[in-house]
């Protein structure tokens, strides 16, 4: 046998290789692994136009899209990178719309960095809403001729109803900036302001006669975050602080009475709406490898709360004002809350098979708010012997966690968890809660094809002695245990399975289920149940083809019994909701790759049934259901490299009974002036032709 000794083989592939390169031309080759090797820029602009078929604010609430007609589409992006690392990209949607967004970063790698935000995002709470008050959208609401009246039949509504539109536009600005500060440093200052402009729902009383009409929304929120954090090798560092100042342009709401006041000098009433306030906190956070297979981390957050806005008039009638204004304690409330939020977590490999992790944290929240006594102006129309005290609810809250996920096999992994709460709050019906959980998952792959989980979850919680609200009058049933202080026994479990029926079919299914169990409650909520599962399924028809297919339905039961005599339970209510949601897209790629198709359909049904069993002749509540179907077609040709045609077609159907609104106008009650919306319907169709260039 012969052999080739191993100075004579390397010299021989030398010469190979020498002799092929020397035949390739390496003029047009590039460099993928140089981000930096020259200066890059890409740019897409679309520009088009779209058709609403309806005017629908349901359909347009979020979307901007409320409105029949054309519309602008206009959006882009673009990206540049200098061969000196320098970087841009800007990006911008919905132009046209009010729910538009833009965004822009530019900087050097490794070294800053600077970011630009803009957002919309527009609510359109109703679109069939009346009121006779004139001035809507400002802080003093009045009435037409006619007014007031004793009950709404006798309003001269037929002429006086106008339409008020209810929503408001939510404007974000961002700005930030981040700065590299050596190979560990970084330092970050973010900046955000939040506008809402606009109206919303809102209503008034003077004793038993009410009236619904829209308050002015004018609020804007800063906020402010400074922080530098360190990064090295085994341990990390980050320190912030933060400040949020909210400012309301309208104090007040005014409104003039449409009844005949019950009491005389009762047909002004007023509203405080949200006062300005601010609040400020300090942040921490630091990891630290003690070993490589332990690891120790916490954070921190201190925080102060402030609301010292001045007081309205305790009242606007002129009968009760001079009595009302001298009991008033001072000029404004001076309120106060200290926060404090911590958290340990330590982590802990001491096999490659098994991880541990222990946390525990903290959460303060100390009112320092001054407990005073205020006069008590019912619906300014009299005026109550015994005042009022404001209570400076407070909390602290110890949550415990510990968990650990162990390999048992090659492929099943299980999990086994236990978490403790300890709630301990200030001047409510009961001072201490304790909630323990107990939870144990298993994950296994049992087959290449097949991949199975499961999840069981077991929680107890147990309070003290429960009280009765002393400032609360007239007093509560004592028979009374509100859902959130009760003792429960809540109970869940979880399942998942997803199989490769063959290389291009795959299919998912899950099942979620929970049960609550307020045992020893004889009034409120006594138990609640839900059953969540689904199907999905992804086809891959060929390679031009593919199909995604889902479904989900989930049914929630609950049960609670109340008093009307101040006892023992006499009526009891059953609550049942039904949600049913399908859905099956389509992606298809015709003509060489040119030209790209798609479509989506969707559908959901939800229900809700409510009975109350009050005694042998009272009817069930009628059902309060909705229905959405929806389509979206869209199509993308590419007439050259870089010009396209997008076309995209959308329907969507939607309707709803809601026996709190169906029917039930301006004048349906008596001693009550509504909006008289009624339930939302639409059958919107939605058409977009635009054009995209590439750069």
């Amino acid at each position: 046998m012969r052999t080739f000794r191993p100075l004579f083989l390397l010299g021989t592939l030398s010469a190979a290789v020498s002799s092929a390169l020397a035949a390739v031309d390496t003029s047009q080759w590039k460099c993928e692994s140089c981000p930096f090797e020259k200066d890059q820029f890409s740019a897409t602009v679309d520009g088009g136009v779209g058709v609403v078929s309806e005017d629908s604010a349901k359909f347009g609430d979020y979307t901007g899209l409320d409105k029949k007609g054309a519309y602008l589409l206009a959006g882009g992006s673009a990206r540049y990178r200098s061969a000196g690392g320098f970087f841009g990209s800007i990006n911008a949607a919905d132009l046209g719309l009010d729910s538009r967004s833009a965004a822009a970063e530019a900087g050097r790698e490794g070294l800053f960095a600077l970011r630009l935000g803009y957002s919309e995002i527009p609510r359109h709470l109703t679109d069939t809403a009346l009121t006779p008050f004139l001035g809507n959208g400002g802080a003093v609401l009045s009435l037409p001729a006619g007014f007031p009246a004793a009950t709404t039949a006798s309003m001269p509504l037929a002429s006086t109803l106008q339409p008020v539109e209810l929503g408001y536009t939510r404007k974000r600005f961002d700005l930030g900036a981040t700065a590299i500060g050596g190979e560990s440093w970084t330092y970050r200052v973010t900046w955000r302001r939040d506008v809402r402009d606009g109206t919303q729902r809102s209503a008034g009383s003077f004793f038993t006669n009410s009236s619904q009409f829209a308050a002015p929304l004018d609020q804007t929120t800063d906020q402010l975050e400074v922080s530098t954090s360190y990064a090295g090798r085994r341990f990390q560092a980050t320190l912030g602080a933060q400040l949020s100042l909210f400012r309301n342009g309208q104090e007040s709401l005014t409104w003039s009475n449409p009844f005949v006041p019950v009491t005389a000098g009762a047909d002004t009433g007023q509203l405080a709406l949200a006062p300005d306030n601010k609040f400020w906190q300090l942040t921490g956070s630091a990891g630290y490898d003690i070993t490589p297979r332990l690891r120790a981390s916490a954070e921190f957050a201190f925080g102060r709360m402030t609301q010292d806005a001045d007081f309205l008039a305790p009242t606007l009638n002129p009968n009760l004002a001079p009595a009302a204004q001298s009991a008033m304690p001072g000029q404004s409330l001076n309120g106060r809350a200290d926060t404090f939020n911590s958290s340990v977590r330590v982590t802990a490999t001491p096999i490659d098979a098994l991880r541990l992790n222990a946390t525990y944290a903290r959460d303060e929240r100390d009112n320092k708010t001054p407990s005073e006594n205020y006069p008590a102006v019912s619906t300014d129309a009299f005026l109550g012997v015994t005042p009022r005290t404001n209570q400076p609810f407070s909390f602290k809250q110890d949550r415990f966690k510990l968990d650990a996920d162990y390999r048992l096999f090659a492929k099943v992994r299980a999990s086994i968890g236990a978490e403790q709460d300890n709630r301990e709050r200030t001047l409510q019906e009961v001072v201490t809660t304790r909630e323990t959980t107990y939870w144990g998952q298993v994950g296994a792959q049992a087959r290449e094809d097949l991949s199975l989980s499961f999840k069981l979850a077991h929680g107890v919680r147990s309070s003290s002695s429960y009280g009765i609200a002393t400032w609360i009058n007239p007093p509560e049933n004592p028979l009374l245990r509100k859902f959130n202080l009760a003792d429960r026994t809540r109970n869940k479990g979880s399942a998942r399975a997803d199989a490769t029926i063959a290389e291009n079919v795959s299919i998912g299914f899950n099942v979620d289920v929970a049960d609550d169990d307020y045992r020893h409650s004889t009034i409120g909520l006594l138990d609640a149940r839900s059953i969540d599962f689904g199907a999905d399924a992804s086809v891959a028809i060929n390679d031009q083809t593919q199909v995604f297919l889902f479904a989900q339905t989930e049914r929630i039961r609950s049960r609670q019994t109340g008093s009307q005599v101040f006892a023992q339970p006499d009526w009891t209510a059953h609550n049942k909701d039904t949600v049913n949601v399908a859905g099956l897209g389509i992606k298809y790629a015709a003509l060489k790759g040119k030209l790209d198709l798609g479509a989506d359909f969707s559908i959901a049904r939800m229900r809700n049934d409510i009975t109350v069993d009050a005694g042998p002749s009272d009817p069930p509540f009628p059902a309060a259901k909705a229905s959405r179907d929806s389509i979206k077609l869209r199509a993308n040709y590419r007439v050259k490299d870089n010009w396209s045609v997008l076309c995209t077609y959308g329907y969507e159907r939607y309707t709803s009974d809601d026996w709190r609104l169906d029917g039930v106008l301006p004048a349906t009650i008596p001693n009550m002036l509504t909006f008289g919306e009624q339930a939302p319907h639409y059958r919107v169709h939605l058409f977009g032709l635009a054009l995209r260039y590439r750069i």
